[in-house]
């Protein structure tokens, strides 16, 4: 799934700069006819180690259950366990 993910960004990225130009002229046609996971509507946010699709954290870039276990050990700066 992460491959898939990966595929899809870079397929997006190609076709950035037809796809402006498409919307801008309006032809909605020409739209159409590009590949479907060139639209960026279509890329999904997944954890960078595991590739979990829900519990991602963006600033951060994996998801909750992966960001508890590296704060945890230490392994981003900037954050520890809450307690009071």
């Amino acid at each position: 799934m992460k491959a898939r993910e990966v595929k899809r960004a870079k397929l997006v990225a190609k076709y950035a700069a037809k796809r402006a130009e498409l919307i801008a002229k309006g032809d909605y046609i020409g739209l159409q006819k590009l590949p479907k996971n060139a639209s960026p509507v279509r890329i999904h946010n997944r954890c960078s180690l595991t590739g979990r699709p829900k519990g991602y954290m963006r600033q951060f870039g994996v998801s909750r259950i992966n960001f508890r276990e590296m704060a945890l050990q230490g392994l981003i700066p900037g954050i520890k366990k809450a307690s009071w």
